[in-house]
C-alpha cells in the first residue's frame, strides 16, 4: 500500500487515533509489537488558532513513530487550512482529517462524524486542504449519520475527488456510537468500487487474528486500522501479523508479562508527562483494560484503578505478577466496549 510517496509495504496494520489513548507511551507500545502507522490523537483546528499548549503539544513526534500522521478536526474550513499548515510544521509522515468521531461535544459543533450531514462542505473542506498543504492528506470517516444515511459509497468517491491519498473507513454510523456490530459490507462496497483507486483502510471491531482475517476476505481493504482491540492489548498486532503470515495463534501473554508492559508504558508517561499523578490518571482507561477475565481479581483491579502514585501502582502490579505469577491472560469474550 502507498499513501502519497510514502511505501507502507503489503496489509498494514494502522492504530487508530483515539483521543486521551494514542499519546507518546501508547503509540510506543503499539510500535514495539508490530503497528506500522501511528496517528496522533485529534487535534482541534481552533485550539490550534488560539495556540493553546495543550493541542500542539499532541503533535510532538517520536522516531519511533515514523510514518505518522497528525489528526485534525473542525467545523471551519479556514481554520481547517491553518490547522493543517500548523500540522505540516510539526513534520508528519501524512495529515489526516477527522470526519468521524462520533463524540457528542465534537458533534455539536460541527465536526468529525457532524461532517456527514453536509458532504458539500466536507468536500469543500477536503478539498481545501490538500490544496493547503504539500503532505499527503486522508481522512478518516464512518458509513453514514444514522440507518437512514449510510452514503459512504458516494462520500468516498467526492473525497477521493478532491485529492485524498487515502480513506479510513469505520463500520458504523456515527449514530451507533460504538454500539452494535460494525458493517464491513459497505466498506467492502467501497473498496470493490470501480471508480476507487485510493487505498481504503477497514477499521471496526477488529478483536483479534480471527476478525481481522474475516475482515480482509470480506472486504479486501488495503489495510486494516485497529482501535479500542488494542486498548490494554498492544500486542494484538504482533498476534495478528503472526497469524497472517503462518496461519497459527500466538498464546496469550503471561500475566507477568503484562505488568512488565504496563510499566514501561507508565514510565514512559511519566518521562513525557513530568507529572507523576497526571501519569497516573492518565493510564487508568489501560490499567481497566490490561487484565480481562482473571479469577478474584475485582479488588485488586479497584485498587489498582484508585492508585495516584507511581510507587502505588507498582506496588500493586507486583502483587498482581506475582498472584497470577502461571497464568495466561485469558481473551475470551472481552468486548471493545
Amino acid at each position: 500500500m502507498r499513501t502519497g510517496n510514502i511505501e507502507l509495504g503489503p496489509m498494514p496494520l494502522f492504530l487508530a487515533p483515539m483521543e486521551d489513548v494514542t499519546y507518546k507511551s501508547f503509540r510506543y507500545m503499539c510500535k514495539k509489537y508490530g503497528a506500522d502507522v501511528m496517528y496522533t490523537e485529534f487535534v482541534s483546528s481552533e485550539a490550534l488558532i488560539r495556540d493553546v499548549k495543550k493541542s500542539k503539544q499532541k503533535m510532538t513526534l517520536f522516531d519511533f513513530d515514523r510514518p505518522v500522521a497528525i489528526q485534525i478536526f473542525g467545523h471551519n474550513t479556514d481554520s481547517m487550512v491553518h490547522a493543517a499548515k500548523v500540522a505540516e510544521e510539526a513534520g508528519p509522515d501524512f495529515i489526516d482529517i477527522n470526519f468521524g468521531c462520533p463524540m457528542k461535544r465534537i458533534v455539536k459543533k460541527g465536526a468529525g462524524a457532524a461532517m456527514l450531514k453536509d458532504v458539500p462542505k466536507m468536500v469543500e473542506m477536503a478539498g481545501s486542504v490538500v490544496k493547503a498543504v504539500s503532505l499527503p492528506v486522508t481522512a478518516k470517516t464512518r458509513l453514514g449519520w444514522d440507518d437512514n444515511s449510510k452514503n459512504i459509497v458516494d462520500v468516498a468517491e467526492r473525497l477521493q475527488d478532491t485529492g485524498i491519498a487515502a480513506l479510513a473507513i469505520h463500520g458504523r454510523t456515527r449514530a451507533q456510537l460504538y454500539t452494535g456490530n460494525a458493517d464491513w459490507t459497505l466498506i467492502g462496497e467501497v473498496k470493490n468500487n470501480p471508480r476507487m483507486h485510493i487505498p481504503i483502510i477497514g477499521n471496526g471491531d477488529i478483536n483479534g487474528p480471527l476478525a481481522a482475517e474475516q475482515f480482509l476476505k470480506q472486504t479486501g481493504v488495503d489495510a486494516l486500522m485497529i482501535g479500542r482491540g488494542a486498548i490494554g492489548r498492544p500486542w494484538i498486532f504482533r498476534e495478528v501479523k503472526h497469524y497472517f503470515e503462518t496461519g497459527e495463534l500466538l498464546p496469550p501473554p503471561f500475566v507477568p508479562e503484562v505488568v512488565q508492559n504496563v510499566k514501561d508504558q507508565l514510565a514512559i508517561s511519566l518521562e513525557w508527562k513530568d507529572d507523576e499523578r497526571r501519569a497516573v490518571f492518565e493510564m487508568r482507561r489501560h490499567f481497566a483494560k490490561y487484565f480481562p477475565n482473571l479469577q478474584n481479581f475485582r479488588e485488586m483491579r479497584i485498587e489498582l484503578l484508585r492508585s495516584e502514585s507511581y510507587a502505588d501502582v507498582h506496588r500493586i502490579l507486583d502483587e498482581i505478577a506475582e498472584r497470577y505469577h502461571d497464568v495466561r491472560v485469558d481473551y475470551t469474550n472481552v468486548g471493545l466496549k
